[in-house]
């Protein structure tokens, strides 16, 4: 029985098919991270550009902002339709299908362009969004082009693309890891884990050989010191995932008003869908307030934002200078930015949010460590908003490195999963996949039965 073993897997691994599977995952790794190095330097640059932009001038967003949403808007809408949004949702939802047609309209080369394209232009007008999910839309296009180049199907694909992503992303490996069996894998084949995680590896490696090793928020020196410490744990785990579960809620509730499922539009909703454009437009005008009244800081992914209240021991003045209402409008910021219609993601707001609603937290209790209450807030706050409880722990344990706050960090992922749960908030990705499966099975029958097979 073991001889037989053996030569199985002898066969497996000298076999031609073998081979090419592997080259296919490895190839394809290393082009996601290539990408993902690219796009993040080109993100950076975008909100240099608008920070360069806006000094000295605070009132430009109020016309820039508007008419940026209002483009990109457009320009989703015209020339590259599934290119809206974060990008997680399409790769989930293209994983779930099996129409070759219906699946490339969702990863695809074409798209992955115009996703990093208008991306890069709401990071340059100001639009509260992330390149972090639209990362893992453009790893799945990539698996999948490399994996029709080669005229073979093989299954966990863009599965590895996704969690290339990630892993390449933040810089997180054993979190595009888990992203992939917790986010969109469940139901995840065991016979390809080696292959995702080859993937995952070399897409990891090309940012490591690029940029060198780095942590995606520095090193974290929080750690639990008091018993005001410990009870900002469940404090901030409640109203983080609560806020995270508001978040889900209103997007998801969006999304059904305004054409994903047929038949939930309300008035408001029917309006919205009638006018794209405008209310893009509208969405980019509060942005542009929102960002006068918090001096600029609800602009972009919010990193700087985080990592200054993550440093606050390190630097107080760069804390101090985060504004009070950051946790708050950060949300609102990311929440306009979503419904707007235009692609970007909601993975680094999502943090930054968490990050400013944990530092608030952190005042009201005299003598706690403020950087333990934004620890929580983060994991708490993005646990919220995508119910992976295991994803948002390792992801925020990695993106820190502070293995002291292990316990806490994921006691908070815990109790902010669950405080979501329990007000009846869905993962808002696998919820937002719902709508392109469901436009796919309608175009699949539209073509008829022979379409279907």
């Amino acid at each position: 029985m073991a001889l037989a073993a053996y030569r199985r897997t002898r066969r497996l691994w000298l076999s031609r098919e073998g081979w090419q599977r592997r080259l296919v995952f490895w190839g394809g790794g290393v082009l996601v991270g290539l990408a993902a190095v690219i796009f993040a330097t080109l993100a950076d640059r975008a909100q240099e550009l608008f920070s360069g932009a806006i000094a000295g001038r605070p009132w430009l967003p109020l016309l820039l902002t508007p008419a940026g949403l209002a483009m990109s808007a457009w320009l989703t809408r015209a020339y590259f339709p599934n290119a809206g949004g974060s990008g997680i949702p399409q790769a989930i939802a293209a994983r779930e299908l099996r129409d070759q047609r219906e699946r490339t309209a969702l990863v695809s080369i074409r798209l992955a362009v115009g996703k990093i394209v208008l991306t890069l232009l709401g990071l340059a007008v100001g639009a509260s969004i992330g390149r972090e999910g639209p990362t893992v839309q453009v790893g799945a296009s990539l698996m999948h082009r490399v994996g029709a180049t080669f005229g073979g199907r093989f299954p966990g694909l863009l599965l590895a693309g996704g969690a290339a992503g990630v892993a390449a992303a933040f810089n997180t490996p054993l979190a595009g890891i888990v992203f992939a069996i917790e986010e969109m894998g469940r139901g995840f084949d065991m016979r390809t884990g080696a292959l995702v995680l080859a993937a995952v590896t070399v897409a990891g490696a090309a940012p490591l050989a690029i940029q060198g090793d780095y942590l995606y928020f520095g090193q974290s020196t929080a750690h639990m010191a008091t018993w005001q410490d410990w009870a900002l744990v469940p404090l901030c785990g409640i109203i983080g995932g609560l806020a995270g579960g508001a978040f889900s809620r209103l997007v998801v509730r969006m999304a059904k008003g305004v054409g994903h499922w047929p038949g939930h539009a309300g008035r408001a909703g029917r309006w919205i869908k009638a006018h794209p454009i405008p209310f893009a437009a509208l969405c980019g005008l509060a942005l542009a307030l929102l960002g006068l009244a918090t001096g600029g800081d609800t602009y972009g992914t919010g990193y700087a934002q985080a990592k200054a209240l993550l440093e606050a021991t390190a630097h107080p003045q760069a804390a101090a200078a985060v504004s009070p209402l950051f946790g708050p409008a950060k949300w609102l910021a990311t929440a306009l930015s979503s419904i707007s219609g235009i692609p970007g993601g909601i993975f680094s707001p999502s943090l930054a949010v968490g990050a400013g609603l944990g530092a608030e937290l952190g005042h009201l209790l005299p003598g706690a460590n403020a950087e333990v209450a934004v620890l929580v807030g983060m994991v708490a706050y993005f646990a919220g908003v995508v119910q992976a409880p295991i994803t948002a722990f390792v992801i925020v344990l990695e993106m820190t490195g502070n293995h002291a706050m292990a316990v806490p960090i994921m006691a908070g992922s815990l109790i902010g999963c669950g405080a979501a749960r329990v007000m009846g908030a869905e993962a808002v990705y696998h919820a937002l996949s719902h709508g392109f499966l469901d436009r796919a099975h309608k175009a699949i029958a539209a073509r008829g039965p022979s379409a279907a097979r």
